[in-house]
């Protein structure tokens, strides 16, 4: 017969209850309040707008740090400043961690890091995305070492789940010294404007170190990030605008490395045609236009979704659906610099083309390039580096990889932009494709400068237009490169929706499975 315990079976739900409203308070009624006057939400707030309603499980939500020193005995919370667990985003499984910044200010000790530790163990057990809210001053001080063995850890694990799931992380607040690298390891990165930053040193080690004065908001913002280091991919004005953005996110990835993208019926058809698409790129070759009112146009309505908008605009990338498939689309941008390539524009390309072929979705590249940047800003910056990874990326690439030469597609950069040679499975180009070494002007001025020179004067100028006009006519023209077998059509513009759809639905099946390479553990890529 079984000894009589101290405690009744409804004193003990009774405690499992207390202890889950503790739970929940995290820091504490004080410090809940504390987080909405800043104008942020909670780690559970978050959650619960992030994911589908009643679908998260939470887990290991009683652990507790097991620090002593400095007062640490005395402060202690359940879940130690992290609520992570499983949930669904439009029905699909993803995991989830959310730094409390109620407690301690979200700072990350050993406990609160080997639980995201175990919360990516999970995801890439079950093959789903990770999604990670970060809020937090970083690397617990009162845990000294073993807060950054802990970090470590993790950061590990991010590398690991490289390629294998989609990692995304929200910048809701601070997120400064080593704890920046778990995000920057990852795939998107989404700042809060006004609320979040992110910076390995903060203003009063720069001020102390290098003498500047520099705000939190100068230093890391959302607005810094999104357009001068590119670190953030895209920024949101609110915490609600953030998650809603993810949740939209999700929806163009597939759950891991071996699922295709979801597919989605935007009832937009297939075969649809814009006339106006004709008329979109101007007669005038130095006139520019904007290459994103023609992507608008070409996939289905309302679904480009535009990655690192504000960095490095002569270039645009970005997921949209095409007859409902999920696709990448790079393009170069005539509005912005005239769509060259540079250095930061380079690494944009280079980036998301090999998360696009990561993940199995489609590659279409649009390409109106000039040529690259000049100038010794770049090349002392090392724009031929940066220039090799876009072709290390799109050779290595083994998606359907699908162009489309609007305008001007020249030398090196044309080369790089996905050509034919770097393995494009089907190149499109329209008739206002200019093809070349170099544009018209600048070859003319080479193949014929001894009859410009011996010209006279006050001829030159006349002369030297026609010639370009010869030349735009005779070699800057689609038909020379279709003829050599470097173009597959020259196409209307208002014909692109449906060649794309064919080609793409051609590529789609087993075009992965037939491609083999040399074994090797892997390319060297010029970072």
């Amino acid at each position: 017969m079984s000894e009589k315990t101290d405690r009744t079976t409804e004193e003990l739900i009774n405690e499992l209850n207390e202890m889950r409203k503790k739970s929940l308070l995290g820091g504490g009624v004080e410090a809940i309040e504390k987080q909405h006057q800043a104008g942020k939400l909670t780690a559970r707030e978050r959650i619960d707008i992030l994911l589908d309603k009643d679908s998260f499980i939470e887990l290991d939500s009683f652990m507790v740090h097991r620090a002593a020193e400095f007062g640490m005995d005395k402060r202690r919370v359940l879940g130690d400043g992290i609520v992570t667990g499983l949930g669904r985003i439009d029905g699909r499984l993803v995991a989830v961690f959310a730094q409390d910044a109620t407690f301690m200010g979200g700072s990350i000790g050993e406990i609160h890091a080997n639980k995201i530790s175990r919360i990516l163990d999970r995801a890439m057990e079950l093959g789903v995305p990770i999604i990670g809210l970060n809020d937090s001053g970083g690397a617990r001080i009162q845990e000294g070492v073993a807060s950054l063995h802990a970090i470590g850890e993790y950061f590990a694990r991010n590398v690991r789940a490289s390629g294998v799931i989609p990692q995304i992380t929200l910048i809701m607040g601070p997120c400064a010294g080593g704890a920046v690298y778990s995000p920057a390891l990852g795939d998107f990165i989404i700042m809060v404007e006004k609320t979040s930053y992110m910076f390995i040193t903060g203003p009063r080690v720069v001020k102390a170190v290098m003498g500047e004065d520099v705000s939190f908001e100068e230093l890391g913002g959302a607005d810094v990030h999104a357009k001068i280091s590119g670190v953030a991919d895209f920024t949101a004005p609110n915490d609600v605008e953030a998650l809603n953005l993810v949740r939209r996110l999700v929806s163009y990835l597939p759950s891991n490395c071996l699922e295709e993208p979801p597919f989605i019926d935007t009832g937009d058809p297939p075969d649809r045609m814009n006339e106006e698409l004709n008329y979109m790129i101007p007669d005038d070759p130095r006139k520019s236009y904007n290459i994103k009112d023609l992507i608008n146009l070409i996939f289905d309505k309302g679904t480009f979704l535009e990655v690192k908008k504000d960095f490095a605009p002569n270039a645009v990338v970005g997921f949209a659906r095409l007859a409902g498939m999920v696709v990448g689309v790079v393009a170069n941008q005539p509005a912005s610099l005239a769509g060259v390539l540079d250095i930061d524009s380079s690494d944009k390309i280079a980036r998301f083309v090999r998360f696009c072929d990561c993940f199995n979705i489609p590659l279409i590249t649009f390409v109106d390039v000039p040529g690259y940047l000049p100038g010794t800003k770049q090349e002392h910056g090392g724009v031929i580096r940066h220039g090799a990874k876009v072709i290390f990326a799109y050779v290595e690439a083994t998606v359907p990889k699908i162009s489309v030469i609007a305008r001007k597609a020249y030398g090196g950069a044309y080369i790089a932009m996905c050509s034919k040679s770097l393995g494009a499975d089907m190149v499109f180009a329209y008739p206002t494709a200019e093809i070349a070494v170099m544009g018209p002007e600048g070859a003319v001025e080479i193949i014929y400068r001894k009859e410009i020179d011996s010209a006279e004067p006050s001829k030159r100028e006349e002369i030297i237009a026609q010639l370009i006009k010869e030349y735009r006519v005779k070699f800057a023209n689609p038909y020379v490169a279709a003829g050599l077998g470097y173009i597959n059509a020259v196409i209307e513009p208002k014909e692109t929706r449906p060649m794309l759809v064919k080609a793409l639905k051609t590529y789609m099946k087993g075009k992965r499975s037939l491609v083999s390479r040399l074994p090797k553990k892997h390319g060297n890529i010029p970072l």
